[in-house]
């Protein structure tokens, strides 16, 4: 078994795409036999071997999410995203402090995939993301409104309203579909 796992890792870091996703579920496969490898891809210099590593554990069914939570903060951009999709993939509450900071990274696709993955997360997120909503960067604060928007809870319904304070269309947007979403959208109507 051990000459069939190099050969799938050597796939894996290979540089072709399609053979590299053919091994990824064959090494999800291995589970636990297959850790130490990736472990060291994820220590690598090279962003491609650390992303495939983390494509390769959102493949399996019970990855160590504490690996994925320290790849949402890989000075790669792909990498953090990767780990921030794994993440909606395996949603854990013990990743909600990295994937909240990540809703404030320069890149607006890993502010949107840490989102989704705080969406899947669910209440125990809210916290964390009223905080940002208070305290972030502008666009940190309407991927906030926007996962609060989604997650539905009723306790965030004096958020959301004042949400449709701010001077930003997005997150009056967010604020009103949230709004909306738990039965309590404004009904419009145009004077005579």
């Amino acid at each position: 078994m051990a000459e069939e796992l190099r050969t799938l890792l050597a796939e894996l870091t290979c540089g072709e795409d399609m053979r590299a996703e053919a091994a990824v579920s064959e090494l999800a496969g291995c589970g636990a036999e297959i850790l130490s490898s990736l472990k060291a891809l994820l220590d690598s210099p090279e962003v491609e071997a650390r992303w495939w590593a983390i494509r390769t554990l959102a493949q399996m069914t019970e990855p160590p999410v504490d690996w994925l939570i320290a790849a949402l903060a890989d000075p790669a951009a792909e990498v953090r995203q990767c780990a921030a999709l794994a993440l909606y993939h395996h949603p854990d509450g013990s990743a909600i402090p990295g994937l909240a900071r990540l809703l404030a990274d320069p890149e607006p696709v890993s502010a949107e995939l840490a989102a989704d993955a705080l969406i899947t997360i669910g209440s125990d997120a809210l916290p964390a993301l009223l905080a940002v909503l208070e305290n972030g960067p502008h666009k940190a604060r309407v991927e906030a409104v926007r996962a609060l928007a989604c997650i539905g809870d009723p306790r965030v319904v004096p958020s959301l309203m004042a949400a449709l304070e701010e001077d930003s269309i997005s997150m009056q947007f967010w604020a009103e579909e949230g709004l909306e979403r738990l039965g309590l959208g404004m009904v419009y109507l145009k004077p005579d």
